[in-house]
């Protein structure tokens, strides 16, 4: 799967987990130790609303801290629709030839693409998780997911984002593999 149908994927999963997320539950945990159903959702949708700007060529600097602070607020669902709008916009008109700005330096806009939709495919589970909704993904986002950033696991590891990978058997079906490789227990 190539990258814009694999992004496009990643977000509606992690979209049908927010349509499910009840205001009652942003103080429930997630996977992510340190996060909240609200921090999780926080944490996307700014990352979502910082997408046009960096695709447009801007700095961080540029940026700033307009997107810092709570972008939850008491409507989880409006305040993801409207971010998530904003961004699948910007990648419908992106080259992905271009280059992006991150807290690393600047990298390809397709190598940027394609850390955001690892990053909602599995804050997609995470989310699932922290609501008890269903956490099955996609199979084929998946695969395409593992494949993309499983030769990529000792820079990523050693960038310190995720958690040390989880050992998981060789009979492991693909997600609890994908899942585990980004340190979480399926």
């Amino acid at each position: 799967m190539e990258l814009l149908p694999a992004h496009r994927l990643a977000m509606r999963e992690f979209d049908q987990r927010v349509q499910r997320t009840d205001i009652d539950q942003l103080d429930n945990p997630t996977p992510c130790s340190e996060w909240s159903v609200r921090d999780l959702l926080n944490h996307l949708i700014s990352e979502q609303l910082w997408v046009p700007w960096l695709l447009e060529g801007r700095t961080l600097a540029e940026v700033g801290s307009r997107f810092d602070g709570d972008q939850v607020g008491e409507a989880p669902r409006a305040a993801w629709n409207e971010a998530s709008g904003i961004a699948r916009s910007a990648w419908d008109d992106v080259s992905l030839d271009g280059r992006v700005h991150v807290t690393g330096g600047t990298i390809p806009t397709e190598e940027y693409g394609w850390q955001m939709t690892m990053d909602l495919a599995v804050h997609a589970w995470d989310l699932a998780r922290g609501i008890q909704a269903d956490a099955t993904l996609d199979p084929e986002l998946v695969e395409t997911v593992h494949a993309v950033f499983e030769p990529q696991m000792d820079a990523i590891q050693g960038a310190g984002i995720f958690a040390p990978p989880e050992p998981v058997p060789d009979s492991a079906d693909p997600q609890s593999k994908l899942l585990a490789m980004l340190g979480r227990r399926p």
